[in-house]
């Protein structure tokens, strides 16, 4: 190899290697970031937060085709990313069971005597503060769910870019490593070939018999049995020394 591409290669090793150590670092740091910002706000989930207690709460409240949570961290503080996304899912089923099953956007803007609500302003009760139509105060309740489990999933997103940093930095890490061996390696000098065991001192160099890889095994049996002091080596390369 000339030296031109030798010193690219191994300059582009290196760098691979400050990369991946680069993003392993990040990685890491974006992770704890996390986790620590989620400490920071004490949240701890209601004794409901099960699998089978959400279940139940979810039929008494007449809730259908609904995606339940099947994570369990009742009574446990939230700490990761992991735990912000369950305890989202949890929420928003809390929230479902609020509005009879509504999301915001199914949800009547404004309120009614009847307490069913109403889309259209002239049916809806007299806001006495403004003396416009009364907002429907449920909505109020998906609002407050949507920021807080925007927050929430978002935290579990960042953790989850942490880790992926983390494992993309292993992986350009291991490849310069990889890159930077393979190119460092000393070339062979030109016209050289590997060294011949028959050559080495304490073997029987008389006409040795080349072999093809098909006969070597045949040849080093039949070495084997007839004669002990014949060349092993010699046979695993492809040649053999004629048994003395």
């Amino acid at each position: 190899m000339s030296r031109p591409f030798r010193f690219a290669g191994i300059t582009a090793g290196l760098i691979l290697v400050a990369f991946g150590v680069g993003a392993i670092v990040i990685g890491i740091a974006g992770r704890s970031e996390v986790n620590a910002s989620i400490k920071q706000e004490q949240i701890v989930r209601s004794p409901d937060m099960k699998p089978g207690l959400i279940a139940v709460a979810a039929k008494k409240a007449g809730l259908k085709n609904v995606a339940l949570p099947t994570c369990d961290v009742a009574n446990k503080a939230i700490t990761n990313g992991g735990d912000a996304k369950c305890f989202a899912s949890y929420m928003r089923i809390h929230a479902l069971e609020a509005t009879g099953g509504k999301t915001y956007a199914q949800m009547p803007q404004y309120s009614t005597a009847d307490g069913r609500g109403t889309s259209v302003a002239a049916k809806a009760l007299e806001d006495p503060k403004t003396g416009g139509p009364q907002s429907n105060p449920a909505r109020q309740i998906w609002i407050s769910e949507t920021a807080l489990g925007t927050a929430l999933n978002t935290s579990f997103f960042a953790s989850s870019v942490g880790m992926f940093a983390i494992v993309m930095g292993a992986a350009l890490l291991l490849t310069g490593i990889g890159f930077y061996r393979a190119v460092h390696r000393p070339d062979r000098p030109r016209g050289t070939a590997p060294p011949d065991l028959h050559q080495q001192p304490g073997l029987d160099h008389s006409g040795p018999v080349a072999l093809t890889r098909a006969d070597v095994g045949a040849f080093s049996m039949t070495c084997m049995n007839n004669a002990p002091a014949c060349t092993a080596r010699g046979a695993k390369l492809g040649t053999w020394a004629p048994c003395t």
